[in-house]
């Protein structure tokens, strides 16, 4: 009887702050072999997203939090080493709500997409074609309802959500101004990734960079920061621009709530839209986003950057990456 090795961290406190490894137990448990309509999905990558942390809190949101002492949530791609399911064989590549573990078992088909590892990448489905760049799509064109001409701003823009929003944006002719961390990281998204301007939220005078960068106001802000850039984007806003809210990663770790941006006022007088989001909500539609996300980004009219760190055992270290912004584009663990 073949049984495989299952490495995963458990979630063993609610963290209070940044995460560290002492909220989370590291194990190993022996696999055995696939009960009667059961997959067991051997994980090579797996996905480090932001709403992880938020997963993390007792606290009411779209999913419910992850059990203490159940592996902590997360999502893969990974091949099926054993199948005693009709549909799923071995050596079929897959994505999967696998979690932070190795050995994915399941008996519900419905969580396992196969893809196609000839039509792209396979870690493509944890970027580009996957929910970081379905988020940007369904964000930018049907939340943001974005224009030609128009004038984007984007925050978290060297990001695997951003990146793709500006890149959208110029694909559909919008003047884009990306804000990120570092000079570097400017020039990444003016020189490889077309953006118009760039604006570093680590330099002095970001408020009046921002204006400069933005000499025509902004008519969608496609906000993945929150606090302080939130504010400073709010207050260029044009007369009925839309602000597609796609996360606050600068308030994860927050232990108490910080108070809300003052520019909130501004939505009145400019009829302003502020509207938070789901990519889950357009399931439906995924079928129309990928095969336009994947061509584009095989034509190299999206450019894609990705941060793998190996070893599923360098999880916590992996994951503060998403908070100190030493990573570029999408950050995944390789299993």
């Amino acid at each position: 009887m073949t049984t495989h090795t299952n490495r995963r961290w458990l979630l063993a406190r609610r963290p209070k702050g940044p995460v560290t490894e002492e909220d989370f137990t590291f194990d190993t448990v022996e696999e055995d072999p696939p009960a009667e309509g059961e997959v067991l999905v051997a994980m090579r990558y797996i996905s480090l997203d932001p709403a992880m942390r938020g997963w993390m809190n007792d606290a009411p949101s779209y999913v419910p939090p992850v059990k203490l002492g159940a592996v902590m949530r997360a999502y893969g791609v990974g091949q099926v080493v054993a199948s005693n399911a009709p549909g799923f064989a071995e050596g079929d590549w897959v994505t999967a709500p696998s979690g932070l573990q190795s050995i994915y078992r399941t008996r519900r088909r419905g969580d396992l997409r196969k893809i196609d590892p000839e039509l792209c990448p396979t870690t493509w489905h944890l970027g580009v074609v996957g929910m970081p760049g379905l988020t940007a799509y369904f964000g930018l064109f049907d939340v943001g309802q974005l224009e030609e001409g128009e004038t984007v701003l984007v925050t978290g823009a060297a990001g695997a959500v951003g990146s793709v929003v500006g890149q959208l944006a110029g694909i559909a002719g919008a003047r884009v101004v990306g804000v990120a961390g570092g000079p570097d990281k400017c020039r990444f998204l003016t020189e490889t990734l077309g953006f118009d301007a760039a604006v570093d939220y680590k330099a002095d005078g970001v408020q009046e960079a921002l204006a400069a960068a933005c000499p025509d106001g902004i008519d969608v802000f496609f906000d993945n920061v929150g606090g302080p850039l939130l504010e400073a984007g709010l207050w260029l806003m044009n007369d009925h621009g839309r602000v597609p809210l796609c996360g606050a990663i600068s308030q994860y770790n927050a232990t108490a709530l910080p108070p809300g941006p003052r520019s909130l006022l501004l939505a009145i007088p400019r009829r302003l839209r502020i509207e938070g989001f789901i990519v889950m909500d357009y399931a439906e539609r995924y079928g129309e986003a990928v095969p336009r996300l994947a061509t584009w980004a095989r034509e190299g009219r999206i450019q894609t950057r990705e941060t793998i760190v190996p070893g599923l055992e360098n999880f916590p270290a992996a994951f503060a990456r998403l908070f100190s912004g030493d990573k570029l584009g999408k950050l995944m663990l390789g299993v």
